[in-house]
């Protein structure tokens, strides 16, 4: 028999995270884990809920992270969860990558124009200011504190394109028949779209950390062997979208796995140093200050699944 646990946990709105399957059955009960959950609107929310005390455990992009642990929040990621999770979307009479076959075409198609991103310092904006300044062009990043409202901003055409996560180009698939302009495979290889961070001091516990991470990985095990089934649980869950529509942000980017693999941390590495040209941290922050692999690799021993 377990001993009850409580812990708070800080999760987004992104459909295909493990949080919604966890919130949506009684895994973590059957555990002794009583979950709180609380819903932010970004990942940088999410490091300062952490600064604040207010979680113990966060569903967030790798950079917010890194950002924080650069301004001394002390947290770490313990567990992978998802990579190539932005997508560059636009309207229809913008070409796609594919039909350009140039990358730095398909960009200059926006410049003078204006890319709707999630705010300041999340992963879908690092990666396209780091786009942006790499190719030199004049290209405006309008940060938006809700995904909602960079959806809104596109439908009402207040912005020209739009950075974000596969929910963001379903949902703007229905609403206003935008497209996905360049896919998630090819805007940053392997890019760590979210992992599990968690603050220090949970460590003192470590049968807690070890409990989640085991429902972690076989949430994410569900969505990438039972997708129908995981999507059901999670349109019920949040009640305003179908199981089609989840089924359709999954496939759009279906690498999901807990692993903290070696492309997952490579690519978390590769961000440091952009992080640091574009000032969003102050120094070269190290990989031990950034992950601490003993609990993941207890759990999922096997190679890791983000290809499968």
């Amino acid at each position: 028999m377990f001993e009850k646990q409580q812990i708070n946990i800080g999760h987004l709105s992104t459909l295909y995270h493990t949080s919604f399957i966890l919130m949506g059955t009684d895994w973590l009960e059957k555990v002794g884990i009583r979950a709180t959950w609380k819903l932010f609107a970004s990942g940088p929310d999410i490091v300062k809920a952490f600064a604040n005390k207010e979680i113990d455990i966060g569903y967030i992009g790798l950079p917010p992270a890194i950002i924080g642990i650069d301004r001394g929040v002390p947290i770490i990621c313990v567990a992978g969860g998802h990579v190539e999770g932005t997508v560059l979307i636009a309207h229809n009479e913008y070409r796609t990558l594919s039909e350009f076959r140039d990358f730095e075409a398909v960009m200059r198609q926006f410049e003078g124009k204006i890319i709707g991103s999630p705010p300041k310092g999340s992963i879908h904006d690092v990666i396209i200011n780091n786009i942006i300044n790499e190719a030199k062009l004049e290209i405006r990043v309008q940060n938006f504190s809700w995904t909602d409202f960079v959806l809104e901003a596109l439908i009402d055409r207040d912005i020209d394109a739009a950075v974000g996560t596969p929910s963001l180009a379903t949902a703007a698939a229905h609403a206003c028949e935008a497209k996905i302009i360049i896919p998630p495979d090819q805007l940053w290889k392997n890019n760590p779209s979210y992992g599990i961070v968690i603050r220090k001091d949970l460590i003192k516990n470590p049968d807690i950390i070890l409990r989640f991470l085991q429902l972690h990985e076989k949430a994410s095990n569900f969505i990438r062997k039972e997708p129908r089934k995981a999507a059901k649980i999670v349109s019920t869950l949040i009640g305003i979208v179908d199981e089609d529509f989840v089924l359709s942000t999954y496939g759009i980017s279906p690498k999901y796995c807990s692993m903290l693999s070696s492309g997952f941390v490579s690519s978390t590495m590769d961000f440091v140093p952009v992080l640091h040209k574009l000032k969003y941290i102050s120094r070269i922050i190290s990989e031990n200050e950034i992950f601490e692999y003993d609990f993941i690799n207890k759990v999922h021993k096997e190679p890791h699944h983000y290809d499968s």
